[in-house]
């Protein structure tokens, strides 16, 4: 600070020598003028000096007046911190976020609903038949969802059923934070088979599912079990995941109230991903689920025309092959965007049969039965303006070989299990829907199914959609 003032002097004084020199041959009144010039300029400059000072001091002081300030705050902050967690936290501060979907439907089939089936596989008939004839609010949904410490996440989603029934869709708990990609999640959710299984069916570009997911995966999977899943650290997306799980629906069950320890079902998956430019990116899936079903019941009608009720008990096995391929210029889909999707399904089942297990015909009767079975299904939606989508899906299944051992063997006849003769269904799908929002979407949806042997099944669907209150988003 002094060593400022000194500096200041010198050089004003430097100033005025040199203002001297130049005048040399300057009179006494000029060198008085000159030397009056010189005192003026140094008093300027040292008031200007001791300014300065003053107003550093001021400045200093303030500054540690308010860093004693900030201190003090930050004391009580921790203070209320402490008492914060100290006292229990308000009910209303932890509340779950709420959503609701409404999904209602009106349809138009040329045959009854009421006898569909998908001949050459079971399941068949009411859990996987079409929408029903008129005016019906179809599968509803009421979600709950919330972060339950930094540690976990909690998510239960209740099935609102057409049939004023109640179920649990998905219920489970998931990690947060895991290091090195993994996250683990326990409870119900819908299994990791193939693509599509995953999706909400009001996240489906269709009103209803492929063929392929009703007759290898009863429409939807959902499971009881516990999944790990690991996610590369590499540009390229990768991941990989196991399901260890109860076997409460099918392919295993029903679970009619299983008794036995250790595990119903186990699925294996990997997925592998990227983006090709700007426009397009990619993801191709493989899955293999194993089961051991028992006393996995069906619904058939024998060479008689009686009713009969059979059950299946041994393994299966079930491969899937899933592809997914989405478009939209410079990665805007807002506008224009298409999305190509596809499933290969392939089965193994071995084990025993029985025929007539209730009794209702002549009587249970058990023989050995093994098949192989396949099926896939491929659709592309294109969106043709910011709110239009047009899309169309074709279904294919090939019921393949199947042995069944009491017809090998004489004991009953072929027509004795109509359900399983070979046949290889076949559907054809259009849609065009449009959505109001990102919360509403209408659809008029029309299907030329050929599940049933004869006449195919002209179906028109006119279906809406509407989301309340914030939903998550959905898979890739």
């Amino acid at each position: 600070m002094f060593q400022s003032s000194n500096f200041a002097r010198s050089m004003a004084i430097a100033a005025g020598f040199a203002v001297f020199q130049s005048a040399h041959a300057a009179t006494d009144d000029d060198l008085k003028d000159l030397r009056e010039q010189v005192k003026q300029l140094r008093e300027q400059y040292e008031r200007r000096i001791d300014a300065l000072e003053k107003r550093l001091q001021q400045a200093e002081q303030s500054a540690g007046k308010a860093e004693a300030v900030a201190t003090k705050a930050e004391f009580a902050a921790q203070e209320v911190a402490l008492q914060a967690g100290s006292r229990p936290v308000s009910e209303g501060a932890m509340n779950p976020g709420i959503s609701l979907i409404m999904n209602g439907t009106y349809g138009n089939l040329s045959r009854d609903p009421a006898t569909y089936r998908i001949n050459g596989f079971a399941p068949s008939g009411g859990e996987v038949a079409p929408i029903g004839r008129g005016l019906s609010l179809g599968e509803s949904e009421l979600v709950l969802a919330a972060n339950v410490d930094p540690n976990f996440r909690g998510t239960l989603i209740a099935k609102l059923g057409a049939d004023d029934t109640v179920g649990i869709e998905e219920g489970f708990i998931q990690t947060l934070g895991l290091s090195n990609g993994l996250t683990a999640r326990a409870g119900r959710f819908l299994a990791g088979v193939g693509y599509l299984n995953e999706i909400h069916p009001h996240a489906w570009d269709f009103a209803d599912a492929p063929l392929a997911s009703k007759v290898f995966l009863g429409n939807q999977l959902g499971e009881d079990g516990v999944q790990v899943k690991w996610v590369a650290p590499t540009d390229l997306y990768f991941d990989a995941g196991m399901e260890l799980g109860r076997g409460r629906k099918f392919p295993a069950g029903p679970d009619n109230g299983r008794n036995k320890n250790g595990i119903g079902s186990a699925n294996v998956f990997a997925h592998l991903g990227g983006d090709i430019g700007t426009d397009t990116a990619w993801q191709v899936g493989l899955s293999h689920l194993r089961t051991q079903p028992r006393d996995r019941t069906y619904q058939d009608a024998d060479a008689a025309g009686i009713n009969v009720t059979n059950s299946f008990s041994g393994s299966s096995r079930l491969w899937v092959l899933s592809g997914v391929l989405k478009w939209a210029p410079q990665g805007n889909s807002t506008i224009n965007n298409l999305k190509l999707q596809g499933e290969y399904f392939s089965r193994d089942e071995g084990g025993d049969l029985v025929y007539d297990s209730g009794g209702a015909s002549r009587g249970a009767q058990s023989g050995a039965y093994s098949s192989k079975q396949s099926g896939w299904y491929g659709q592309a939606v294109y969106q043709f303006a910011p709110q239009w989508r047009a899309g169309y899906r074709y279904d294919r299944l090939n019921a393949g070989s199947s042995s069944i051992g009491l017809v090998s063997g004489g004991a009953r006849l072929a027509a004795d299990f109509p359900v399983l003769e070979r046949y290889s269904p076949t559907r054809n799908t259009w849609m065009i829907d449009w959505s109001g929002s990102e919360f509403s979407r209408w659809r008029l949806q029309f299907a030329q199914d050929k599940s049933r042997a004869g006449a195919p099944d002209n179906q028109v669907a006119l279906q809406y959609i509407m989301s309340l209150g914030a939903h998550g988003v959905h898979k890739f």
